[in-house]
């Protein structure tokens, strides 16, 4: 399930918000989308996937994490480099240039 959406590394391309099979985003003029109906997620990974900058983690569960989980902390899952990491493993893409 989507847990994390980067307002730091985020591009505002909005390519998640049209990717997304459930609408789970929605557009923000100017700013960054926002994670409107989590629970609605499929943990489809295609947010993640497509996303350019590597702003978006998807935790491999299809129930939210809880309040502290380490799932959810941005800083740490940037720290271990974690965020867009599925399109690298699945070869869709190469990770961004910051994180390579």
């Amino acid at each position: 399930m989507i847990e994390v959406l980067s307002t730091d590394l985020c591009t505002r391309c909005d390519i998640c918000v049209r990717i997304c099979p459930t609408n789970v985003f929605d557009p923000v003029p100017d700013g960054v989308p926002v994670i409107a109906r989590h629970s609605d997620c499929q943990t489809c990974f295609q947010c993640e996937a497509y996303c350019p900058a590597d702003a978006i983690f998807v935790a491999p569960s299809r129930t939210p994490e809880p309040e502290g989980s380490p799932m959810r902390d941005e800083s740490r899952l940037v720290e271990l480099d974690l965020m867009g990491l599925y399109r690298d493993r699945v070869g869709w893409r190469r990770r961004s240039a910051a994180r390579t």
